[in-house]
């Protein structure tokens, strides 16, 4: 726990002598009477390691001797024999670090001892329709006491401002998470290539995802996978669906565990028979170099928009070595004409979240990567099955190549490395 304490004392003392407030993640009704599995927070988790629901952090300096104040869920025994244990009040001290705890019940009495006559007020609205019910009856209830020398906040500043600043530079325990996370998902990866074989359903390979991710402990996909087999990986958010894997078609799948509340994010593509065709070869070779590309490129210094900038270019020129379009390559990518083939960013964030926090932009420039920062590289093209003014060898093909990367001080490591993505080590794991 001295990692989540640790993160609680620098948020401490970024907000100085204002209080900080943190909701946990509501339940989900999946229909009727039954709930989507519960996943907590990801603010309130970097801060505590508690994943219950019902449950609100505060953070003061205010006070001397409840700086860290947890709300709760008592123990009650008779709902622990359905849903299973709970923390309690005594658990949040003794085991996720708080001074004191409350029932959550008595959160709305007692959050105006905590955030009366404070100036400023950290708190992210509109995620939480009933934390914010709550909060605004108590900034209510303050105002109303004003006469009485208790004043409401002046100011209510968004929490995200500090904590997502924090997380986005992954300390050394974050990056060693983060690593076995991107493990589970090479073996899971590995193993889609292994079984896949024409005549299996894309759901079957989606069991087997799923299956390799909870046999080494991951919790939970980091998001609903996406195996597209023919013209399915043309599909951007493809889901894993019914559609039969068919004999000389590629494969993409799109696969990440979450592990320790750490995410991973991994795209390969391949040949369902095992052996690429002249053209499925033709267009991985053009992704797989701009993706190389995009790697090598990620560096102190660089931007994802230089990442970006130079996988488009990379495609582009692939695109016109295949045909696929005609002319000068800087007027080609000024005018965007890679488009109906490659729409999407080439990078994002990547920690507890899958599209992790973290501010993009510094001052409206481009933000520099640090060391510490995590990223997806992850270009690609697709050919629609019904692609116009293409000849309909090429149509229906759609290859991405992701990996996950951490930027060190001089370079970058891949954490996904050693998942094959050169042709030859692609066709050997199919084999």
């Amino acid at each position: 726990m001295s990692e989540f304490a640790a993160r609680r004392k620098q948020l401490l003392d970024a907000i100085g002598d204002g209080v900080a407030v943190f909701p946990s993640a509501p339940l989900a009704l999946r229909n009727h009477d039954v709930e989507h599995p519960y996943r907590q927070d990801s603010d309130l988790y970097y801060l505590t390691g508690l994943d219950e629901p019902e449950s609100v952090l505060v953070l003061t300096n205010q006070h001397e001797e409840h700086r860290v104040v947890l709300f709760v869920r008592p123990k009650k025994r008779e709902r622990e024999i359905w849903d299973g244990p709970r923390a309690g009040i005594e658990g949040a001290v003794e085991e996720f670090g708080a001074d004191v705890a409350f029932p959550i019940d008595e959160l709305p009495k007692k959050l105006p001892d905590y955030i009366g006559n404070v100036e400023r007020l950290h708190y992210r609205l509109a995620q939480n329709d009933e934390t914010d019910a709550k909060l605004f009856d108590c900034l209510n209830h303050l105002r109303r006491g004003a006469r009485r020398g208790v004043m409401a906040p002046e100011a209510i500043i968004d929490s995200s401002v500090h904590l997502h600043e924090m997380r986005l530079r992954k300390s050394r325990g974050e990056l060693t998470t983060m690593q076995r996370a991107a493990e589970i998902t090479k073996e899971a990866h590995l193993r889609a290539m292994q079984l896949a074989r024409p005549g299996m359903h894309e759901y079957e390979i989606d069991a087997e995802l799923l299956h390799v991710f909870r046999k080494h402990g991951s919790e939970r996909p980091a998001y609903e996978s996406i195996v597209g087999s023919g013209p399915n990986a043309t599909i951007l958010h493809y889901r894993a669906g019914r559609r039969i894997l068919n004999d000389g078609e590629l494969v993409l799948i799109d696969a990440g565990c979450e592990y320790g509340y750490y995410a991973s994010d991994v795209t390969r593509t391949f040949p369902v028979n095992g052996k690429f065709s002249d053209e499925q070869r033709a267009v991985y070779e053009v992704v797989l170099q701009a993706q190389k590309g995009g790697v090598e490129a990620a560096k102190p210094g660089a931007t994802l928009k230089d990442i970006h900038d130079g996988a488009v270019r990379s495609i582009t020129e692939g695109l016109v070595d295949l045909g696929l379009l005609e002319g000068d390559v800087d007027s080609l990518v000024e005018e965007k004409k890679y488009e109906p083939f490659y729409m999407h960013r080439t990078s994002h964030w990547l920690g507890m979240d899958v599209h992790d926090v973290g501010r993009y932009y510094v001052e409206g420039e481009h933000r520099p990567l640090e060391a510490g920062f995590v990223l997806t590289v992850e270009p690609g093209i697709y050919i629609g099955i019904d692609a116009k003014d293409v000849d309909e060898r090429w149509r229906g093909i759609g290859v991405r190549i992701e990996d996950d990367v951490t930027v060190t001080k001089d370079g970058c490591k891949v954490l996904s490395d050693g998942i094959p993505k050169e042709v030859d080590d692609v066709e050997a794991a199919c084999a």
